[in-house]
C-alpha cells in the first residue's frame, strides 16, 4: 500500500503542477487532491521541496533504467525532453521554480542517452577512449544546450524538427569522426 500512496502523490503533484506553479502548490492540496491524510504526506516526504527532488531525481533514474540502449542521436534528445513535452507546464513550474534541480535531472539523463547512445552505436569500432569522452561531452552539450534553449524560449519552437533537422545536415559526420579514431589506432 505505501507504494500506492506514494505513486498517489506524485501524481497529483505533477497534475496540480500542469495547472499551477510550484509555489502555488501546498501539501493540503496534493492530500486533497488524491484522497489521503497529511500524515500519509509526511510519512513518505519530509516536506515540498523534497519531494520536489525525489520526483525530479526518480524521473532521470527512471529513464536511465528503461533506456539500457539508444539506437540515433535524435532519441536522445526524444528521451531528454520526454517528460517536458508530456507535461509542459509542469515541467516549466519545475524550471521556474526550482532550476539547478532541474538542469542536474536534465544533464544526468543527456549524459545517460548520449554515452550509451556512443556505446551501443559504435561498438564494434575500436575508439580511442579519450575519444569517446570527448564525442559524449560534445553530444551531450548539444543535447542539453538544445533542451535549455527550447525551455529559456518557452517551449514554442519545435525542438524536435529543428533537432532532428540539424541531425539530418550533420548526418555522416559522427560515424566520420569515429572512422578517423579507430584508423588512427591502427
Amino acid at each position: 500500500m505505501p507504494g500506492f500512496t506514494k505513486r498517489a502523490i506524485r501524481n497529483s503533484f505533477i497534475r496540480l503542477l500542469n495547472e499551477r506553479p510550484v509555489s502555488q502548490i501546498t501539501v493540503k492540496d496534493i492530500v486533497e487532491d488524491c484522497g489521503i491524510n497529511r500524515n500519509s504526506f509526511y510519512y513518505h516526504y519530509q516536506d515540498l521541496p523534497s519531494m520536489v527532488e525525489e520526483i525530479i531525481l526518480e524521473e532521470a533514474e527512471a529513464m536511465v533504467r528503461q533506456h539500457p540502449s539508444v539506437d540515433s542521436i535524435e532519441e536522445c534528445l526524444d528521451l531528454a525532453v520526454s517528460f517536458a513535452l508530456e507535461n509542459r507546464r509542469a515541467a516549466m513550474h519545475l524550471y521556474s521554480a526550482n532550476r539547478d534541480l532541474f538542469e542536474r535531472y536534465l544533464w544526468r539523463v543527456c549524459e545517460h542517452v548520449v554515452d550509451t547512445y556512443i556505446s551501443t552505436a559504435f561498438a564494434e569500432y575500436q575508439l580511442k577512449e579519450a575519444d569517446r569522452r570527448v564525442l559524449v561531452r560534445n553530444y551531450k552539450w548539444e543535447c542539453f544546450g538544445a533542451v535549455l534553449d527550447w525551455l529559456n524560449g518557452g517551449m514554442k519552437e519545435d525542438i524536435q524538427a529543428d533537432f532532428y533537422r540539424l541531425c539530418e545536415l550533420k548526418k555522416g559526420m559522427l560515424e566520420e569522426v569515429i572512422r578517423r579514431s579507430a584508423g588512427e589506432q591502427d
